[in-house]
């Protein structure tokens, strides 16, 4: 990837300041290194304090870290929002359709659009949600698109994550600490606020009461527990909301609902956002190995005793799988063209692509299917040849599991490392919420910088950080 192909946000090609900028560019321009310094010392500081961890499985080191926090904004401009907020709301739209025809009428299968096979035998397809109908017709209440950009005004999606999409309590943490840091850059900077977030959350929650709910319904969120690596988020969302935050052991069935258990005697719970996967959100009718979920909840689920957040289910839609097929889901349910385009993506499970995969793997990003959090994934230009070799036979043994991608020359941002300020590659996760009445998002998002020198891994449990995201009012 050349240095010159890289589409920088701060500077154009010929190194002037990209408009946007100009406010940022002059706060650089006049604050010393020893000033940045201190400055990242001290949000570390403050995130030490609000306890804002997350954990890394496997790391023998010690599994409770904070994720870096770089103190030099992301700035988007109120026009490139407004392309990606249609494009978010136009891609979350038709998977919301997708999932819904696929557990009732399938008329995407019977047009061709998308094979049976990679529907009805994916293993995130849940035959248990055939023709249950969710509250609002809602799947997916919160979605967090990953988005990356390539160039001016071109932006592409990388991941789409409907199942328990994490991060944006970074999000909202980390511009609580930039306007305690900096509080001067947002009376000179008009930044769209974001902090309204957990009550936009709470409203479209309550918008998917099951029938017979009361005018003031119960919502709960649902942790896995503490030693989750996204307990954090959990219990913030709850405060944030001012909800209970449970786990499975908090919770019963009965009379065909779910309750609480309480101080005060049981409570019914009207709308549960679990934090859980699938497969331990009932063990009498998922995996009966995992008690973190509540025996009998699917049952009081399928008869409308209870919304969840999100629907079971949602996973055959996130799957790097059903990934190729989003563009022509768009076109199939919606009769547009996508507003945000996919990366150019090879199914491994097609032979002519997987020639080509293993024969050009060293040029290519290779993702298992099912994988999440930069776990199961090559960076081919980054990979030894014995890594390659490795998932030569993985994808050899197993095609279906994988998919890859040509390496992408994601855009740049001043980011403080230890040699200074220097460009780093960024991606952008916005949080696209939908209830009964339509879609909403707050303006911006989380964005995650990868810290290494030419890396492209932005994931936290991969090294990555995050950043505040502006989104300019002017």
């Amino acid at each position: 990837m050349a240095a010159d192909s890289i589409f920088d946000e701060m500077y154009g090609l010929d190194g002037t300041i990209r408009s946007p900028y100009d406010g940022i560019a002059e706060w650089l321009a006049a604050t010393g290194p020893a000033t940045f310094a201190t400055k990242r010392e001290q949000a570390d500081l403050l995130f030490q304090r609000i306890g804002i961890t997350f954990t890394v499985y496997g790391n023998s080191a010690g599994t409770e870290r904070l994720i870096p926090f770089d103190i030099i904004p992301r700035i988007l401009t109120k026009p490139e929002w407004r392309i990606l907020e249609r494009g978010l709301f136009q891609r979350v739209r038709a998977l919301q359709m997708f999932l819904a025809d696929i557990y009732h009428g399938q008329e995407i299968i019977r047009a061709g659009i998308v094979p049976a096979a990679h529907v009805l035998r994916n293993t995130l397809y849940r035959p248990e949600m055939k023709d249950v109908d969710v509250p609002g017709g809602v799947y997916v209440h919160i979605a967090g698109i990953d988005v990356v950009r390539v160039r001016e005004g071109e932006f592409h999606v990388l991941e789409d994550n409907l199942r328990t999409p994490s991060g944006v309590s970074y999000m909202l943490e980390n511009r609580a600490v930039m306007m305690r840091l900096f509080p001067h850059l947002f009376t000179d900077n008009r930044v769209a606020p974001i902090d309204h977030y957990p009550s936009l959350l709470l409203r479209q929650l309550r918008s998917v009461v099951p029938p017979g709910a009361p005018d003031n319904p119960t919502v709960a969120v649902m942790t896995p527990g503490p030693y989750n690596s996204a307990y954090f988020e959990h219990a913030f969302l709850a405060e944030e909301m001012g909800v209970e935050l449970v786990e499975g052991q908090d919770l019963f069935v009965r009379d065909d609902a779910l309750w609480m258990r309480t101080t005060e005697g049981p409570r019914r719970i009207d709308v549960l956002y679990r934090r859980l996967d699938d497969d331990c959100i009932d063990p009498l009718a998922f995996n009966p190995d995992c008690q973190l979920g509540v025996p009998g909840l699917l049952s009081v689920y399928r008869n409308g005793g209870v919304t969840l957040a999100n629907a079971i289910g949602t996973g055959i839609a996130d799957d790097k799988s059903t990934y190729p097929y989003v563009p022509d889901i768009i076109r199939f349910y919606l009769g547009e063209e996508p507003i945000l385009n996919n990366v150019q993506t090879f199914r491994c499970g097609r032979p002519d692509d997987r020639a080509y995969v293993l024969d050009h793997i060293a040029d290519l990003v290779v993702k298992e299917t099912q994988g999440s959090g930069g776990y199961g994934m090559l960076i081919g230009p980054k990979s030894t040849k014995e890594e390659q070799d490795r998932f030569r036979r993985l994808i050899s043994d197993d095609p279906d599991g994988y998919i890859a991608q040509p390496t992408l020359a994601l855009s740049t941002c001043p980011t403080f490392v230890e040699e200074g300020i220097a460009p780093r590659h960024v991606d952008l996760r916005p949080f696209v919420l939908t209830g009964r009445d339509g879609m909403a998002v707050v303006p911006g998002g989380l964005t995650r910088v990868a810290l290494g020198r030419g890396s492209l891994v932005v994931n936290s449990s991969q090294g990555g950080g995050t950043k505040d995201t502006w989104v300019l009012e002017d």
